[in-house]
């Protein structure tokens, strides 16, 4: 077992030493751009979590040569193929490419050291390293905008809801002394891959089945369209009714996490009823 771990890791060591020039350029962004802010915990969180359960997870290991090889070869054929045949990819596209094809490899030699049992076993820390994977644009670009426009017919609704007067115009509202726009930053990426996360860990650890683990993950898209609707009309009000700074304030800057903890809070009963649920079966 020993081997195989030192094995392992000297793999990891030198695959990072490889790929040091986009691992580099994804930590930057890490502390850069809100929809990266999430990737350096991934890979910390997976290991955690493999030593944590490593009793279960490594109680029968072997060398499983075919799969291994395998999945070594798709990362390495990915990596090869993405960035030669992809026209001119993007930056973001470059790191999803290299990104993905190392995580394979790291997956492929995962298989080779401990075997495919090991991984059956603890398939929830392998793949949970898939997070660290940036979205390409095509799909981050998609998914912005389900953000941005849920999060706009929400606030619309809840404006009206509270009696404040409002015309819209597609993302823009004219409000009472004050027009503002649902704009790519309103969209609330950043909380919404932070939530993701904190929900498969919590349905990871508090939750036995797998559909109740997928139902709680779920659970968190309404609930993130709910916040940041929330949040636009909190800061709208407040602009409105006691001082318009408040929509280039602090709160506007730096209260995603006061919101952040508000879909926390409404997605906490939503565990607790499957957490009855699954104590009653």
């Amino acid at each position: 077992m020993v081997t195989r771990t030192g094995g392992f890791a000297a793999f990891v060591v030198l695959t990072v030493v490889i790929f040091w020039a986009p691992l580099s350029t994804l930590i930057r962004f890490s502390f850069q751009e809100e929809h990266y802010s999430h990737i350096v915990l991934v890979p910390a969180v997976s290991g955690f979590l493999l030593l944590y359960g490593r009793r279960r997870i490594f109680a029968q290991v072997e060398t499983s040569w075919k799969a291994a090889v395998g999945l070594l070869a798709a990362g390495a054929l990915f990596g090869w193929c993405g960035l030669a045949y992809a026209g001119s990819p993007s930056e973001n596209d470059r790191l999803f490419i290299m990104t993905f094809s190392l995580v394979l490899m790291w997956i492929g030699a995962f298989v080779f050291c401990y075997g495919l049992r090991a991984l059956r076993a603890g398939l929830f820390p392998v793949l949970f390293l898939v997070l660290m994977v940036p979205l390409p644009d095509l799909l981050l670009n998609a998914v912005i905008f389900s953000l941005q426009t849920g999060s706009a017919e929400v606030s619309y609704a809840l404006f009206q809801l509270i009696g404040v007067p409002v015309f819209r115009t597609g993302f823009e509202f004219a409000l009472p002394g004050v027009t503002i726009e649902v704009a790519k930053e309103c969209s609330g990426i950043r909380s919404s891959l932070a939530l993701l996360f904190t929900s498969l860990l919590a349905g990871h650890l508090l939750l036995r089945s797998a559909v109740r683990k997928t139902a709680l993950a779920l659970m968190t898209v309404p609930l993130l369209i709910v916040k940041n609707g929330v949040r636009i009309v909190t800061l709208s009000a407040l602009a409105i009714y006691a001082d318009p700074s408040f929509l280039t304030g602090k709160l506007h800057r730096e209260g995603g996490f006061v919101f952040f903890l508000l879909a926390l809070a409404m997605l906490a009963p939503a565990l607790w009823l499957l957490q009855r649920a699954e104590a009653s079966h």
